[in-house]
């Protein structure tokens, strides 16, 4: 397997690319400058050494030099309301629901959705991660929101998160809530705008 091979055989490895997107990419980037091609990589090593991920929430966030915290600045913020939950799929979905401004809780992210067929669900999502947090928090959240995107795999991951959590939301007298009207079937939260992420929100349930 020669280098351009090997190349788009990685890039078809990225979420929702297949062979032929692989291939353009390899062929754009045999286009471009060394310039381009010496900061791309720069970059791309730079990843393992200025990005951190959160011990609490698992959302990736920048390191910032002199600063030792382990957690990102969302759950660091005095100012978020630790008594509301929201449990999402990735970065991406989080990162909608900031920019929509419609949200002020803390955040748990399961790290993907979990394939309908799968027979180890823990190494597709941190639902153990997730268990331990609310053990932890229990005292103080009252409500958790399982915030999910409106596919097939993707309530199926809700169901089962549902299931995993439910014995300590019950013992625990927490709220346990799914988003509501406002997101159609198939929708992505993360390509969803600050109006229906508002409407999913209020109508929660």
């Amino acid at each position: 397997m020669d280098t351009i091979q090997k190349l788009s055989a990685h890039f078809a490895q990225f979420p929702g690319i297949g062979a032929r997107q692989s291939k353009r990419f390899v062929y754009f980037l045999l286009k471009k400058d060394r310039a381009y091609l010496h900061e791309l990589v720069s970059l791309i090593k730079s990843l393992e050494d200025s990005v951190l991920e959160c011990t609490r929430c698992h959302r990736y966030f920048m390191k910032k030099h002199n600063e030792a915290s382990d957690q990102c600045s969302v759950c660091t913020n005095p100012a978020r309301h630790k008594n509301i939950l929201m449990i999402v799929e990735k970065d991406s979905d989080l990162e909608a629901i900031e920019r929509s401004g419609v949200y002020q809780g803390s955040y748990f992210i399961l790290g993907g959705t979990l394939p309908i067929l799968e027979k180890d669900p823990e190494s597709k999502i941190r639902v153990r991660e997730l268990c331990t947090l609310i053990e932890k928090e229990k005292s103080f959240i009252k409500e958790i929101i399982l915030a999910c995107a409106v596919t097939p795999e993707s309530e199926h991951t809700a169901e089962y998160v549902h299931a995993a959590i439910e014995p300590i939301v019950e013992e625990a007298h927490i709220k346990l809530t799914s988003l509501g009207r406002g997101l159609s079937t198939g929708t992505e939260l993360e390509y969803s705008d600050a109006d229906t992420l508002r409407f999913a929100l209020e109508g929660r349930k």
